[in-house]
């Protein structure tokens, strides 16, 4: 309020000036208010900003007040913010294992806030685990390869030696011989890699393969097998090939011993396809348990196995540009390959 005494005791010009004066007040409030508008504007904007930074970051991101709250977060961060809780004050880089996954957290000080991430390391970890067990498996594998050879002409001799009555039970040691045989060959295959000799051939010639692997393998129910592939050519490394068909084949009638019917039924069908090989490898035994794990190596839900015929065989078929997929009808898989695929 101004008061009315003293504009009665100003003369016209000092009135003129004040009433100058006070416009000029006036007219820098609306300049300050304009300005702190502006102003208001610009924080708004900056503080979108900094958060659509923080956002596009692939990894988790928080900062934190001087108190530890959560000043902001990406969306990253909120899927895993109970992680935060293994993360003491005073560390600044550790691995953590949440919700089964590894994560690296760092910590850095800007100011009073704290700035943490957490990248996910879950990948890499699976790398190094995966190398390590390789390294060990092909050291074991070389280990046993010479004995094990020892023992199959061993036990070849003794099979032509033994009394008939004693010959099932030498054929059972040459079959457990040869599947360790197998194990060794595949676990070789996988660690040292691939090298694949592609060649023309047509797809009926994998059944006296399939048969003769067949009356090498052991099991105990009533299993009854169909391999109906046709006289169609395709190109591809026929041994390695040879080896995947075998491996579904395998888990077929280990699916059918670990099941619970007394008999059951192995079949590979082709599929006509205009653009790859389609062969469907189906059996009627126990169902798959976990299916995020079908492709991991030395991982297995069978009673039977090390991990690797899965892994291997989906090795192999990358090779030839191919997938492989299970059924969603049927229990099995479908193989596919290009009909080209050198």
């Amino acid at each position: 309020m101004i008061d009315e005494s003293l504009l009665n005791s100003l003369n016209a010009k000092e009135k003129e000036i004040f009433k100058k004066g006070l416009k000029d007040l006036i007219d820098q409030t609306y300049v300050i208010e304009d300005e702190y508008k502006k102003l208001n504007e610009s924080y708004t904007s900056l503080q979108d900003f900094i958060h659509q930074i923080i956002e596009v970051q692939p990894n988790a991101l928080w900062v934190l007040d001087a108190n530890g709250d959560i000043f902001l977060e990406n969306s990253e961060a909120k899927k895993i913010g109970g992680i935060l809780k293994q993360f003491q004050h005073e560390e600044t880089t550790k691995e953590v294992e949440f919700e089964s996954n590894f994560y690296l957290l760092k910590r850095v000080y800007q100011g009073d806030k704290a700035i943490i991430s957490a990248t996910d390391i879950t990948e890499g970890k699976r790398q190094e685990r995966l190398v390590s067990m390789g390294q060990v498996a092909a050291h074991l594998s070389h280990e046993i390869r010479n004995p094990i050879g020892s023992v199959a002409l061993l036990a070849s001799t003794l099979f032509k030696k033994v009394d008939p009555s004693i010959k099932p039970l030498v054929m059972e040691i040459k079959k457990s011989i040869w599947r360790v045989e197998r194990i060794i060959k595949a676990t070789l295959l996988f660690t040292k890699g691939l090298q694949t000799n592609i060649t023309s051939f047509t797809l009926d010639k994998f059944i006296p393969e399939c048969e003769k692997s067949v009356q090498h393998y052991s099991y105990s129910k009533e299993i009854a097998f169909s391999f109906s592939l046709p006289r169609v050519e395709i190109k591809g490394d026929f041994e390695l090939l040879n080896l995947v068909i075998q491996n579904f084949i395998f888990n077929a009638i280990d699916a059918i011993e670990e099941g619970e019917k007394e008999s059951g039924i192995v079949s590979i069908e082709y599929k006509e396809n205009e653009q790859d090989i389609v062969l469907h490898v189906k059996d009627d035994g126990k169902p798959i348990e976990n299916k995020n794990i079908l492709f991991e190596p030395f991982k297995t839900t069978k009673t039977k196995g090390n991990g690797l015929g899965l892994a291997l065989s989906l090795q192999i078929i990358q090779a030839h540009h191919g997938k492989i997929n299970l059924l969603s009808d049927e229990k099995g898989f479908e193989i596919r390959i290009r009909k080209s695929s050198d």
